[in-house]
């Protein structure tokens, strides 16, 4: 059960970007109201939102956020969340059979995310609306001045356009559930006018088309072809969503989850280079792999619609462990190793709907487990991508047959010369002695930082009375002598071990 990896400064994947560390904020269950927003929460701020919950988010390294949805934008009317609050209409939303108030709307969100620093992934509804309303919502956010819905945003209090650059055309439009749901080539067509129509209005958007919601469904490559077919010159990026849970307890499955994300990422990129190719564009399609995290669906699915419609109820609040920290760290590092075509990615969600930051009603935030690979990710993986190789035993899975049972990424930094490894040993059973050599440098390293994230109980979960009972500790076997690094990874475990220049 030994492994080492073979690095080297030349072989560069991409540069990483910063956009890889998106999240998703959804009118959706307690995300938005009771998780962002509560005003009268003791640590709310003059506009209602969460300072606590916002501190966590920023520590959280979080660059963009996809907003407002999700299969909440289906039915979405952006008009509804703007002006005075109690004017807004209250709304029944059918993707999550809830109420909405929209006291939340895009000019308070937009407040939050100036605070909080992030940019918007500005999602359009494509579902029950069209061009026309796609073209106001850009008016309203993005036009300077003069026009109708420019001096309406004028009139609420915001005097410069907020200039949001990535757009989403529509959410998950291949998936029967979505409100409003159309053939690949129904959506592929709207995308397509709805692109043409944008760009006319400003040039430099960056707009998103509808991949497939999961790399099982049936119309996986097929839509993305048909798609791309239709709209690849008017659109930048195919989306991509992709959820894990073990399934019928089969844990070694799901510890590599990340083998599934790395062939949807294939799929995906083979089958937009092959319409391109077709079209004979020079354009490259890139993919925002804009929903992806562990969601335990099935006890979702297995869930009794309520009887009554209710505002913000408790929707998908998952718990995570420590086997559920693992697969997020690895499949950052699979979103990672692909920089060169995934080059935006949101974790769904980020507030208390299967998301890494929890909150109480009047009470406390905390981190869950899923918190810390992804801040400390965020945080270390600087300059590019490298392509490693990786030297590592096998196991054997259920669901995808014999995959390496250690899995590795590093980035490296020219500039301030640090080098990041990151990576996860899945095996359940054996510790995994793990070495790689810092002979292709051209500078002597230290050990910076070094981080570990397992437990011998892998159900070990952090709660709102034992917030840290999960955290990342210093590696206590690690060593550097001469220009080898040596450590040991315990079973089912997440390390990151940055190194910089220096004796």
């Amino acid at each position: 059960m030994t492994a080492s990896l073979h690095l080297d400064p030349s072989r560069v994947v991409a540069p990483v970007s910063r956009r890889t560390f998106g999240s998703f904020v959804e009118h959706m269950g307690r995300c938005v109201y009771g998780g962002l927003y509560e005003p009268s929460h003791p640590a709310a701020d003059e506009h209602g939102f969460r300072e606590d919950v916002l501190a966590l988010v920023r520590e959280m390294g979080v660059t963009l956020v996809r907003y407002p949805g999700g299969n909440f934008v289906s039915g979405y009317r952006w008009e509804d969340g703007i002006g005075p609050v109690e004017e807004r209409p209250v709304r029944r939303d059918l993707a999550w059979h809830s109420l909405e108030t929209n006291e939340v709307g895009v000019d308070e969100f937009m407040r939050w995310a100036a605070k909080a620093d992030v940019e918007v992934m500005y999602a359009l509804n494509l579902g029950t609306r069209g061009v026309q309303e796609a073209l106001d919502a850009h008016e309203y956010l993005n036009h300077p001045d003069r026009t109708r819905l420019a001096s309406l945003r004028h009139a609420n209090g915001v005097e410069k356009p907020y200039g949001i650059r990535m757009f989403c055309l529509g959410n998950e439009m291949d998936g029967p559930w979505q409100t409003g749901h159309k053939t690949a080539h129904e959506y592929g067509r709207l995308a397509a006018e709805t692109a043409r129509a944008l760009r006319s209005a400003e040039p430099g958007l960056e707009l998103v088309a509808c991949g497939s919601s999961s790399s099982s469904m049936p119309t996986f490559g097929a839509w993305e072809a048909t798609v791309l077919e239709l709209a690849y010159d008017q659109v930048d990026y195919i989306s991509a969503h992709a959820y894990y849970e073990p399934v019928d307890g089969d844990l070694g499955s799901f510890l590599a989850s990340a083998v599934d994300m790395d062939h949807f990422v294939a799929g995906v990129t083979a089958t937009a280079d092959s319409i391109g190719a077709r079209l004979k564009s020079p354009k490259r399609i890139n993919i925002s792999f804009d929903e992806w995290n562990v969601w335990y669906l099935s006890r979702f699915q297995n869930r009794a619609t309520p009887a009554e419609w209710e505002t913000a109820p408790r929707l998908i609040e998952d718990t995570y462990n420590v086997a559920d920290a693992v697969v997020v760290g690895s499949l950052l590092i699979s979103l990672l190793r692909h920089s060169d075509r995934v080059t935006a990615a949101c974790q769904a969600q980020l507030v208390n709907v299967i998301a890494p930051i929890r909150a109480e009603p009047s009470g406390l935030a905390w981190r869950q487990t899923t918190f810390h690979p992804f801040a400390l990710t965020a945080r270390l993986a600087r300059g590019s991508v490298l392509n490693i190789e990786v030297n590592a035993p096998t196991y054997e899975t259920k669901r995808f047959g014999e995959v390496p049972a250690l899995d590795a990424v590093a980035t490296h930094d020219p500039v301030s010369g640090s080098l990041t490894v990151f990576a996860v040993n899945r095996h359940q059973a054996d510790a995994m002695p793990l070495s790689f050599s810092l002979a292709a440098f051209d500078t002597p390293f230290r050990v910076a930082e070094s981080w570990l994230l397992t437990d011998p109980d892998l159900n070990a979960v952090n709660t709102l009375d034992d917030p840290d009972r999960v955290v990342p500790r210093p590696i206590e076997s690690l060593d550097l002598t001469g220009n080898t690094v040596r450590l040991t990874m315990p079973p089912v475990s997440w390390v990151a071990v940055r190194l910089t220049p220096g004796q």
